[in-house]
Formats: structure tokens, C-alpha cells, sequence
């Protein structure tokens, strides 16, 4: 997927996107936005979108955003005007692998709903951590995949229409731990029903060095260790985790009801029609 699949993927989005994706994300957004309100400083939000996040935003962070879409961010200027929102300093037409800011601009860097849309996530990662300052955070909010159940089978048949829906259906968290001077402060599961995941970094300069070093001596303590035997989970756990994955199984039956991807099918053919 390049980044011309993604303006026209994101095209015919724009018009549904705060009804359809947009409340999907609602949870994910509220999390990172009130992580970043008890923070001070110049605020980057990479792929603004059409700016739901803008206005929860407290007024005395300065807030700094960009999209690949045109139509997008037309949305999000619009609200801007709308709410009359003095905080926010600009809102830009930008490549996230390309970031077109100096070295360490930024307090905070936040990527929501981001890294599975990009061509390129190791690049933007890498764009992510040299505009935020040191001991500023990166913080992203993105769906992870899983291997096994049946969210798994259903984002991997998904995996070949990427560049029809506009973003990757199969994307492991390996990807985005590319950073050596990001250090892995929070991770967080997100509603609804686990499907996004909220990582809070920190960045250390030199931290990559001391990571390295570190990997390499619990390498050879763990050669030398003996093999562990792994402890049965007493019954009352292992009961609790069955409970757990029949429930997550449930939401994920609601998740893929036809009657809803139905609908949004007709309002998208609606718009694209108009």
C-alpha cells in the first residue's frame, strides 16, 4: 500500500469517517488525549484526520497537526474554525515518513490509529522519535493482530484488500519496536473488546547502547540457567481464561455482523456516487 492508495482509500472515507471509524476509535482517542493534557509544551498529532481529537485538547498545549489527505484535513480546519480552537497552531499536508520539522521540535508525538496505515512504519517510527524531544513521549494508539482465533482468521482475510480499506488488517507490534532511544513506559489495552492497544514511550537518548548491552548478558544468563519447568495455572485461572476468550469471542461475533459493513457499504457507494 503507497502512499496514493492511501490519499484515495482515505478520499472516499473522509465524508463517513466520524460515524463510522471515528466512534469505533472514540476510546483509544480519549485515552492518549488525556495522557497528553497533564503534559506541557508543543504537542505533534501525526495523521490528525478530521480532527475529533482537536478539541479535547487542553488549551494550554500548543497543538501541531498533519495528514497525507487533503479532504481530511479540509474537516479538520473546518472544526477548528467551528469551535474556534486558538491552541491549535497549524494543520498540514504531510508525509508522517517525511516529517518536514527540526530535530527534537516536540514535547509530545502522538500517532493514533497511524502505523497500519503508512507504507512504512519503521520509517515514520523513526521520523516519531527524532522530532520529539529528549525526555519528551511518543505515544501511539494502533490495532495490533493476533494469530490465533477468530479475530485472527478475519485479519488475515482481510490482509489483500489493504489498499481498497486503507489500512493493514495484519500488522504485529514488532513493527513499531524500532527505536533504540524509545523505552516502552505503558502499554494498555483499549475498548472495545481489546482490539486497540495504547503504547507510551519515552525517549533516552543512549537508552539503545544500555538496551544492548543488557540483551547480551541476560542472553548468556539464560544459556548457562537451566531450563524452567512451567507451572500448571491452578484451576480457578485457567477457568477465568476460558471465560475470558468465550466472551471475547462473542464481541467479536457482534463485530463481524453483515448488517453493519452492509450499511456503510451503501453510504460509501452513496458518497462516491454524489
Amino acid at each position: 500500500m503507497d502512499s496514493a492508495s492511501v490519499r484515495h482509500a482515505y478520499r472516499r472515507w473522509a465524508p463517513v469517517y466520524d460515524v463510522t471509524f471515528g466512534t469505533v476509535a472514540e476510546s483509544g482517542r480519549k485515552n492518549a488525549v488525556k495522557i497528553i493534557n497533564r503534559r506541557r509544551g508543543r504537542v505533534l498529532e501525526v495523521g490528525v484526520g478530521t480532527g475529533l481529537s482537536l478539541p479535547c485538547y487542553d488549551k494550554h498545549l500548543s497543538i501541531t497537526g498533519i495528514d497525507l489527505s487533503p479532504e481530511m484535513l479540509d474537516k479538520a480546519r473546518a472544526r477548528v474554525r467551528r469551535q474556534d480552537l486558538g491552541n491549535i497552531d497549524g494543520l498540514y499536508e504531510m508525509d508522517a515518513g517525511a516529517l518536514a520539522f527540526p530535530d527534537e521540535s516536540f514535547d509530545t508525538v502522538v500517532a493514533m490509529h497511524v502505523m497500519t496505515v503508512v507504507p512504512d512504519a519503521e520509517k515514520v517510527m523513526r521520523e516519531l522519535e527524532r522530532v520529539c524531544a529528549t525526555g519528551g513521549e511518543v505515544i501511539l494508539v494502533n490495532h495490533f493482530s493476533q494469530e490465533e482465533g477468530v479475530r485472527g482468521f478475519v485479519e488475515r482475510r482481510l490482509a489483500p484488500l489493504a489498499s481498497s480499506i486503507g489500512w493493514h488488517a495484519v500488522f504485529t507490534l514488532d513493527r513499531v519496536l524500532v527505536c533504540e532511544d524509545l523505552r516502552l513506559a505503558e502499554r494498555r489495552m483499549l475498548w472495545p473488546f481489546g482490539l486497540f492497544t495504547m503504547l507510551r514511550f519515552v525517549k533516552e537518548p543512549g537508552l539503545g547502547l544500555v538496551g544492548a548491552r543488557a540483551s547480551s548478558l541476560r542472553s548468556i544468563a539464560r544459556a548457562k540457567a537451566p531450563v524452567p519447568v512451567r507451572p500448571r495455572l491452578p484451576e480457578p485461572v485457567r477457568v477465568k481464561i476460558k471465560w475470558q476468550v468465550a466472551r471475547s469471542l462473542v464481541m467479536a461475533r457482534r463485530l463481524l455482523d453483515t448488517r453493519y459493513w452492509r450499511s456503510l457499504y451503501r453510504r460509501l457507494s452513496s458518497q462516491m456516487a454524489e
